[in-house]
């Protein structure tokens, strides 16, 4: 009997930390300090500055806090902010052949700042535009469409069937329904948790450039010799590094566009496009919050489309026309550059990005917009 009694006592632990109700309290506000605090306190170690042909590196186009932290960098000092995907972002170009850097030239100004980012069909713009380019409020954005995503519906995503696409991060989780977009509900949730508290972002930016996308954990287990602090200190360089375009080798880039006129082409019309969508939105948006906004679409290589499937094209372009002057949207829809300034059916060369930013230069509504022949405002803050 004495035995059992033994058995069954609760035996005092050593190694036991008994809290009270008061301390528990204490734990959560330092938890809660923390989760508030760090990602501010982490701008603070982290150098960052950015110069004029800056664009977010092509290996951290997913790390949104970065992107983040740009543009509000970029608008605290009255940059003109040229926003949209690859097209913008530069994918066969180096940083100095870039949309925004021919425009810094044409103006003779550091004024435009290349805010694209790799991948960003309109609906992950929306979403980036909501959530991670806030400090934009109230400046001027370059906003640019990509009639690439209308060219089928699995690029506009509005495909039943399940398709994996870039920055699934950035889209709508749960409403509106993104018809190709089967995400676990955690993973979506996860998501959504990144977008409205920077302390998740934040984490996510330390594991994309400084430990090959991993958590800490995992990190480790793959790098057991080697110190994570070492790794910050050895990897800073990365969040500055523009580099070059995805495709820096090509030595006579003509050689890869495909046969001209054989691109296979199943228009989705502005009226029925998610992508399309989207793009209103995110113009939406921006004016919500009081930026000047002026919108370039294009220009496709239109050399690439046969005979059927460019006049439907032009359909889609007097259907956006139509949509920008309803809503008093300033905007450029140039016609197709030469066959030769083109990488593929929609990104340009460095004489062709010269060329169109001439061409939005020379118009009075864009010099209108970016205010060329004023200075651009003191906002200088960090």
């Amino acid at each position: 009997m004495d035995s059992d009694k033994t058995d069954n006592a609760v035996m005092p632990n050593s190694n036991a930390i008994r809290l009270s109700g008061r301390q528990w309290l204490a734990v959560a506000g330092i938890l809660l300090a923390l989760v508030i605090a760090a990602p501010a306190l982490w701008r603070h170690v982290e150098p960052f500055s950015p110069g004029s042909d800056y664009r977010i590196p092509y290996e951290l186009s997913s790390d949104y806090w970065l992107y983040h932290r740009y543009s509000d960098w970029a608008s605290a000092r009255g940059k003109i902010a040229v926003i949209g995907d690859s097209v913008i972002w530069g994918h066969y170009v180096a940083p100095d052949g870039t949309l925004s850097h021919f425009l810094n030239i044409e103006t003779a100004s550091e004024r435009f700042a290349n805010l694209g980012l790799d991948g960003t069909h309109p609906t992950a713009l929306a979403g980036l535009i909501a959530h991670y380019a806030e400090g934009l409020a109230g400046s001027t954005v370059v906003l640019h469409f990509n009639p690439l995503w209308l060219t089928s519906e699995k690029h506009d995503l509005s495909t039943r069937k399940e398709f994996h696409f870039n920055h699934p991060k950035l889209v709508p989780q749960f409403v509106p329904r993104i018809p190709c977009y089967r995400a676990s509900f955690s993973t979506r949730l996860w998501a959504v948790t990144e977008q409205y508290v920077p302390f998740f972002s934040w984490t996510s930016h330390l594991q994309i450039a400084y430990f090959d996308g991993l958590d800490l954990p995992r990190w480790t287990l793959q790098h057991p010799y080697e110190n994570p602090l070492g790794r910050i200190a050895d990897c800073r360089l990365r969040i500055a590094d523009s580099g070059p375009g995805e495709h820096p080798g090509i030595e006579n880039p003509k050689s890869e566009i495909p046969n001209p006129k054989s691109t296979d082409v199943a228009w989705v019309t502005p009226d029925r496009s998610l992508q399309w969508r989207f793009f209103r939105h995110a113009v939406e948006l921006l004016r919500r919050r009081e930026c000047r906004v002026f919108v370039l679409v294009g220009p496709l290589n239109e050399h690439m489309l046969d005979t059927e499937d460019a006049a439907a094209y032009e359909q889609i372009k007097r259907s956006i026309a139509t949509w920008l002057q309803e809503d008093d949207v300033p905007n450029l829809m140039p016609a197709a550059l030469p066959a030769g300034l083109y990488a593929d059916l929609s990104h340009p060369l460095p004489d062709g990005y010269a060329r169109l930013a001439a061409q939005l230069a020379s118009k009075e509504a864009f010099a209108s917009v970016v205010s060329l022949d004023a200075s651009p405002p003191d906002r200088a803050r960090q």
